[in-house]
């Protein structure tokens, strides 16, 4: 099995972990909290959060100092996302 360069496998980890950040905060966004189908939404978002979390571990495994920083965000930033759907619950 070839290895990718390390910098291609840090870039792509890096962009995986902010797709699956950007379609978190996309649905975050979206996700009407008096809607009929608030529940599903809900645990979509939950999935998609998930994931993102995930991707972000993974980034962090070879990331640059740049990109650790923007990592360390998402993650943050994905917490608040989760606190104040807690919230709302």
């Amino acid at each position: 099995m070839q290895k990718y360069p390390y910098n291609k496998d840090k870039q792509q980890a890096f962009q995986a972990a902010q797709q699956g950040y950007e379609n978190a905060q996309g649905l975050y966004e979206t996700i009407v909290s008096d809607s009929a189908s608030y529940g599903h939404q809900l645990k979509h978002l939950k999935d998609e959060v998930n994931e993102a979390y995930q991707q972000i571990e993974n980034a962090l495994e070879v990331a640059s100092e740049h990109q650790r920083a923007q990592l360390q965000r998402f993650q943050q930033d994905l917490q608040s996302m989760v606190a104040e759907v807690n919230q709302e619950d």
